[in-house]
């Protein structure tokens, strides 16, 4: 009975196909166009502008999505922009205001300082460059064309597999009673399963479990990111709206009581303190758009010793005034690609906290400082102190902006060289003991 049905199907198929072929040719010879089909076009060529099609859809798709992200991208940038440039604006048109205040004797407005003070060109957004087409088609025609090959050969191999099985089925019932034919079917079968799989089947397993799965673990992840920077940005907000707010409020109250009472001596002292506190202000604003703004580096060779030496030398006032003894366990150094200038600002930015760590010891302050060239392509300069040292709840925070445990620094100094040294690609690390000292280790690249 199966062999039968293998037959009835082969026969079918055949003849259903040799009907089709017979059309296209007899339309072809009278100039006529199938339904469905364009002139001149062949069966093989409509598959494949079939999948072009689909891929088609599918790259317009993913275009659409990218530019859909695009944009929302450039719009949470321009808002960020804009928010940052009306805080700027505000904070210059009440020091202005502060500043026309306290000049008793000039004929400038406060309102007006405040006025022109807050005018800001806004900045021209860039908008996405359109993605070129000409790859994009031919990448679509390729798959499009690789994909129809397989489905025409799956089909290929299913009409060959009916049409041998029914000839042996056929020959089977004419020749013998026991079903020998089952045995080839089976096993050619097999075969002809996994060529299915290959072609339609893992394709379905893919877009149906394991696109999904990937684009629930990319959500996911994308989600705690971007949480993971609201949380960063909202902690940078507060800290920056603190550093900002309590000197200007001091400066006010300063300004205020010299207004309640102008012929005060007292004044001359309170503009002081007003001034002192703007001077914070604007230092942290300025350190804030130097930590926020890209690096100009100028790559060119030199001597990692002969950097370290220039960050000794500009540091050398303090260290003498600190009586901080300085030992250079290095001779000479490696020769390094860098920018020697933001380098040399790195170290003399360790030093400087080195030195404020060591103003609490009494006796025997010691700065030591290791170049070394040991390492794989890198080398490492150490700056160790006998200070005070670092808590373990602080130390994971050094290099957050505006983490600072002195009282006149801006927290923004070790958030800089990180990341002038980041720019480099290199890293700088940090190890402390409270009570024992602290140790800076910073590793650059070696030219290869």
């Amino acid at each position: 009975m199966m062999a039968i049905v293998g037959f009835i199907v082969a026969v079918v198929l055949f003849s259903h196909f040799g009907r089709r072929l017979k059309e296209s040719r007899a339309l072809g010879r009278r100039g006529e166009e199938p339904a469905g089909m364009l002139r001149g076009a062949s069966w093989h060529e409509e598959w494949e502008r079939h999948w072009a099609q689909k891929f088609r859809r599918q790259a317009e798709w993913r275009q659409s999505c990218v530019e859909e992200h695009s944009r929302r991208e450039s719009r949470r940038h321009r808002r960020r922009r804009e928010r940052a440039e009306r805080a700027a604006a505000a904070e210059r048109a009440a020091e202005a205001a502060i500043r026309a205040a306290m000049d008793t004797r000039g004929g400038s407005s406060p309102a007006a300082a405040a006025g022109a003070s807050a005018h800001a060109a806004p900045a021209a957004e860039a908008k996405p460059s359109s993605t070129a087409r000409d790859p994009q088609e031919a990448a679509i025609l390729k798959r499009a064309r690789r994909r129809a090959r397989a489905e025409v050969g799956f089909y290929a191999h299913l009409m060959s597999y009916l049409g041998v099985i029914g000839f042996l089925a056929l020959l089977n019932v004419l020749t013998a009673r026991y079903p020998w034919f089952l045995w080839p079917a089976l096993g050619w079968g097999l075969g002809l399963f996994a060529h299915y799989m290959a072609v339609f089947g893992s394709r379905t397993l893919k877009e149906r479990y394991f696109y999904p799965a990937v684009e629930r673990e990319v959500r996911r992840e994308t989600m705690s990111v971007r949480t993971e920077k609201q949380a960063s940005i909202d902690e940078l907000s507060a800290t920056i709206a603190h550093e900002i707010r309590n000197p200007i409020a001091a400066a006010k109250s300063l300004v205020q009581q010299m207004g309640e009472d102008p012929r005060s001596v007292e004044n001359v002292e309170y503009a002081n303190v007003a001034l002192e506190e703007l001077d914070r202000v604007e230092k942290s604003i300025s350190h804030l758009l130097r930590y926020a703004k890209e690096e100009d580096l100028t790559f060119a060779p030199a001597s990692l010793a002969g950097v370290v030496d220039a960050a000794l030398t500009e540091m050398r006032a303090k260290l003498d005034a600190g009586k901080v003894a300085v030992a250079r366990n290095y001779i000479g150094g490696p020769t390094i690609v860098g920018d020697a200038e933001k380098l040399r600002q790195v170290f003399a930015n360790v030093i400087d906290n080195a030195i404020d760590a060591l103003e609490p010891v009494e006796h025997e302050r010691k700065l030591e400082l290791f170049i070394e060239n040991g390492l794989p392509n890198r080398a490492r300069v150490r700056v160790r102190d006998n200070g005070v040292g670092i808590a373990p709840g602080k130390i994971d925070r050094i290099f957050n902006p505006f983490f600072t445990t002195k009282a006149r620094g801006t927290g923004l100094g070790m958030a800089i060289s990180k990341k002038i040294v980041e720019a480099h690609e290199g890293s700088i690390d940090v190890l402390s003991e409270p009570g024992r000292g602290t140790e800076f280790v910073v590793t650059l690249p070696l030219p290869h």
